[in-house]
């Protein structure tokens, strides 16, 4: 039996003098790191619960952006009035994840935090795995990899990051705030998430003590023509195979700007820059199948899927041209309908 201690922090400048010992780890709502710990893949030897520092407040922001509190749950963020007004995308990539009693438990900090759902990493019977045990390897390379990346992989990790809240907001433009012994800095959520390279065991930038204290969203144009499409095993309770977070922003009929953000396929949420090139400047009457097919194209472009998962390619490629079709007011027809590319899985 091993002994662990919790500590309930007062504020956050407690919070961050505990966090200097040892082995400390925090726990919000725990739906991540409890799983972990009671599997042996996280093993802290004290838990700080930040649970009731007061960052659970959504704030409207001067100038129109919103400020959420790491401490809000999924749900409040998802139903605040302002989130599903001003950002609708964050709504439904929030309701998209995980059931409503873990939607209920899990905060905003915590989602930004979760690991890898990739079964080689949270079974510890498979005795490979760099981010469990680095220098170990990947039995996932060569093992069943249906669920794994087809982006941004490495020799040493093929996980995806399971996040559907950190899709939308990378095409929310949405930047972290973390406090940490040394001050408070800021992140873009784009460059919170690294890619596994030869450290897949550091899933973040975050540093050793630092909390999240806060997510902000600035004001966007966004918020009109915006969806967040997930394609997955079954309708609910499922981590995506893929998805797609599409935000576009529209000047009369042209495409002014636009972001594609996919998620499913890579360590990080992976924003598709080549895709948005093509269509910036474009007309909506443009969208025909052929372009759109093109658009899918350069969202996976140099993809090196493996023996289980090539599915996800083609997969992706639909999943980002009935996204656009959705968010741009049109309908999904042909290769693109629901039901041919739902049963490529």
């Amino acid at each position: 039996m091993q002994s662990i201690f919790y500590d309930r922090a007062r504020d956050v400048n407690h919070a961050l003098e505990l966090a200097r010992q040892p082995g400390a780890k925090y726990i919000g709502g725990g739906t991540n790191l409890l799983d972990l710990y009671k599997s042996g893949i996280e093993k802290p030897v004290r838990l700080i619960d930040v649970s009731r520092l007061a960052l659970a407040d959504i704030d409207e922001l001067p100038g129109g952006g919103l400020r959420i509190g790491a401490m809000a749950s999924n749900t409040a963020a998802a139903n605040h009035p302002l989130v599903r007004q001003r950002y609708r995308l964050l709504s439904e990539a929030l309701l998209n994840g995980a059931s409503a009693q873990l939607r209920n438990m899990a905060t905003i900090g915590g989602n930004l935090l979760q690991r890898t759902r990739c079964y080689y990493f949270t079974d510890p019977t498979f005795p490979h795995c760099n981010k469990r045990d680095p220098g170990s390897g990947c039995d996932a390379i060569d093992g069943h990899n249906r669920i794994h990346a087809i982006l941004g992989a490495s020799p040493h990790c093929i996980a995806t990051n399971p996040s559907d809240m950190s899709v939308a907001l990378v095409a929310l433009d949405a930047v972290i705030h973390l406090q940490g012994s040394d001050g408070a800095r800021q992140v873009p959520v784009a460059e919170f998430h690294r890619l596994p390279e030869d450290r897949p065991q550091d899933d973040t930038v975050i540093r050793p003590g630092e909390l999240i204290t806060a997510v902000e969203l600035p004001p966007t144009p966004f918020s009109r023509h915006a969806h967040y499409l997930k394609v997955r095993d079954r309708a609910s309770y499922a981590f995506a195979l893929v998805s797609v977070a599409v935000a576009v922003d529209v000047d009369g009929d042209t495409i002014r700007d636009l972001r594609i953000v996919l998620g499913g396929v890579a360590h990080k949420p992976w924003r598709a820059l080549g895709a948005e090139q093509r269509l910036r400047g474009q007309s909506l009457g443009a969208l025909t199948d052929d372009v759109l097919g093109k658009v899918g194209a350069d969202a996976v472009a140099g993809a090196q899927p493996h023996a289980h998962n090539a599915f996800k390619v083609e997969l992706a490629q639909r999943a980002v041209a009935r996204a656009l079709r959705i968010a741009t007011g049109g309908q999904a027809t042909g290769s693109q309908a629901t039901g041919e590319m739902g049963g490529m899985a």
